[in-house]
């Protein structure tokens, strides 16, 4: 029952997005006489990340007397855009994200995951007789998008370092390219640890892991410098109080962030620089 009410309302909303209702509400305190613009880097659907992040929102916004909106970006490169303009005052971004946005908006993490470390993964079907990397070569890859940080351009930077040259084909969402590993679209695809855990396990029992990353410090929040301390300092407390109630953990666990902890771009993200990723980096014009 539980499952259809789910289905149901992310039906609901997809309808409701084109009329814009679904970012036009105020998540947390109604009361307050500012709105913070609350951006989601978008590895799913934009239902699903509805239905994790607007209740815990609504949930941490009544605790630290602030007001959201969260809004959503229909493909990653339409998010990096709006990131690199620097127009969410919060924004839930990928590791290599947060390097950028620091580097040219000045954007801080805040807390990220402390428990779940990240790590990129590339499937094959179950079926699949592929059993290394080599084999991945002049052959179709799916990926999420070209700058998502462990599930596209550590996979493409391993695999370039190897001489493996592969056909990159950019599906938008996590969702997409294990569904086209699936059905055969792509013999392989790049991923995340825990974007593979959310699926559902007929899903996942279709896959196989072939290869896996080093483990990185998670997606953080991050915050646009014009937010107060005082500002990051309330919302940082309401999401580390939410560990201490079993609605407050389910939240937490519904956006991959079952243990927050404080974080800094000095010791958690400036390291990533050094990977010189930037030459897999993808920016679409503004």
């Amino acid at each position: 029952m539980h499952a259809l009410k789910r289905h149901l309302f992310e039906l609901l909303f997809i309808a409701c997005l084109g009329t814009g209702v679904a970012n036009a509400a105020c998540l947390g305190d109604q009361n307050s006489t500012k709105v913070y613009a609350f951006d989601v880097v978008p590895q799913l659907t934009a239902a699903k990340i509805y239905t994790t992040w607007s209740p815990l929102l609504q949930r941490v916004g009544q605790d630290a007397g602030l007001c959201f909106e969260l809004r959503l970006s229909a493909s990653i490169p339409e998010f990096e855009q709006k990131l690199l303009k620097g127009e969410p005052e919060f924004v839930f971004l990928n590791p290599y994200h947060a390097v950028l946005a620091n580097q040219k908006k000045k954007y801080q993490p805040l807390l990220a995951d402390s428990e779940d470390l990240l790590t990129g993964i590339l499937v094959v079907r179950a079926d699949s007789p592929i059993k290394s990397l080599d084999e991945l070569k002049g052959k179709n890859i799916s990926f999420p998008a070209p700058n998502s940080f462990a599930a596209s351009l550590v996979i493409r930077a391993e695999l370039a370092k190897r001489k493996i040259d592969i056909n990159p084909v950019f599906v938008k969402t996590h969702s997409n390219v294990y569904r086209s590993v699936i059905g055969k679209d792509a013999v392989a695809g790049g991923g995340v640890n825990n974007t593979l855990d959310n699926e559902a396990s007929e899903v996942r029992q279709q896959l196989r892991v072939l290869f896996e990353t080093q483990a990185y410090t998670p997606h953080p929040v991050a915050t646009h410098p014009s937010v107060p301390a005082a500002v990051r300092e309330r919302f940082l407390k309401a999401m580390l109080k939410l560990t201490q109630d079993e609605e407050g953990r389910k939240l937490l666990e519904g956006i991959n962030l079952s243990k927050p902890q404080s974080v800094t771009y000095a010791k958690h993200y400036k390291p990533l620089e050094s990977m010189q990723l930037e030459k897999f980096l993808v920016l679409a014009a503004p």
